[in-house]
């Protein structure tokens, strides 16, 4: 028998935000490349997550979550995100199911319908509902948009994931394998480290502090001794949010760079030291010159 020609794509994730979207792409993947938190917008960027297969490859874009926005910032992700949906082989609509159908749900929507690519609707969290609650909850989506497939799925369990991958198979072209089958991410390293360190603050900071922080690596090299040795920046809005992240006695960014540099260590498969700095750029999320330097660039 014959087999069957390789085939290979792109495909966007989109949904409003903390559904689950980079919780999705990192369990297909097998490795963390983006940043996940309880905390809402935390995705800024298109993080492109590479799977590959014997039969496929697909290229991820993990979106920020579209939602109401509040600065040039949000306005950004917003454009990011909605542009992503006419460059892709097929569309992934993320939904939690344990939420139920809200406005933003119905935003993202109305959006899709403007767009030609097929609309895989993906159920996510199904193993924080009853079993029973499953179908009047795709009833409920069926009736707004003709879904091309819905599969429900646990992203945090990986249950029901390799459905998910054999539906997005179907509406892939043959195609070329764009990158090495051991390559997990087309971001440079750097872009990583930085989005991992942003991590740790997310999960270590009070609520007024998550959006009004950037990381950059301003230094990353190879020493001698074979060590990688990385200088990173946090950059905060307000001169309040400077003391939050160092802690009392400097422990709370010690507890960051101890923590991201263990994951950065994962990713690079070498001994790493991590030197953090935070500096203070006001008001930079609605500062069109900021946010070009921190690498935020609208797509047009």
């Amino acid at each position: 028998m014959a087999k069957s020609k390789f085939k290979s794509g792109f495909v966007a994730i989109v949904g409003r935000p903390n559904v689950g979207k980079s919780t999705l792409m990192n369990h297909i993947i097998g490795q963390k490349i983006a940043i996940m938190s309880d905390k809402p917008q935390t995705t800024r960027n298109k993080i492109h997550g590479v799977y590959t297969s014997e039969e496929m490859q697909v290229v991820f874009l993990d979106t920020p979550g579209i939602h109401k926005r509040q600065s040039k910032l949000g306005d950004y992700m917003n454009t990011t995100a909605l542009n992503t949906l006419g460059e892709v082989e097929a569309v992934l609509f993320l939904v939690d199911t344990a939420e139920g159908l809200g406005g933003g749900d119905r935003f993202i929507i109305e959006r899709l319908k403007n767009v030609r690519t097929p609309v895989i609707l993906v159920l996510n969290k199904i193993d924080r509902i009853q079993p029973e609650e499953l179908l009047p909850i795709i009833e409920e989506y069926r009736k707004l948009y003709d879904f091309a497939e819905i599969v429900p799925i646990s992203a945090m369990l990986g249950s029901n994931v390799n459905t998910l991958i054999e539906q997005i198979g179907k509406y892939l072209p043959e195609g070329p394998q764009y990158y090495p089958e051991d390559q997990v991410t087309d971001h440079p390293e750097q872009f990583v480290c930085a989005e991992l360190i942003r991590e740790k603050i997310l999960h270590l900071t009070r609520e007024e502090v998550p959006h009004s922080i950037a990381v950059t690596i301003e230094d990353m090299r190879v020493e001698q001794n074979g060590v990688v040795y990385i200088s990173a920046v946090i950059f905060v809005e307000r001169d309040s949010q400077k003391g939050i992240i160092i802690g009392k006695q400097g422990a709370l960014l010690k507890e960051v760079g101890k923590l991201a540099r263990q994951d950065i260590e994962n990713l690079l498969g070498s001994k790493t030291f991590l030197e953090l700095w935070v500096k203070v750029k006001k008001d930079w999320r609605n500062q069109e010159r900021i946010l070009k330097d921190l690498g935020f660039h609208r797509d047009m």
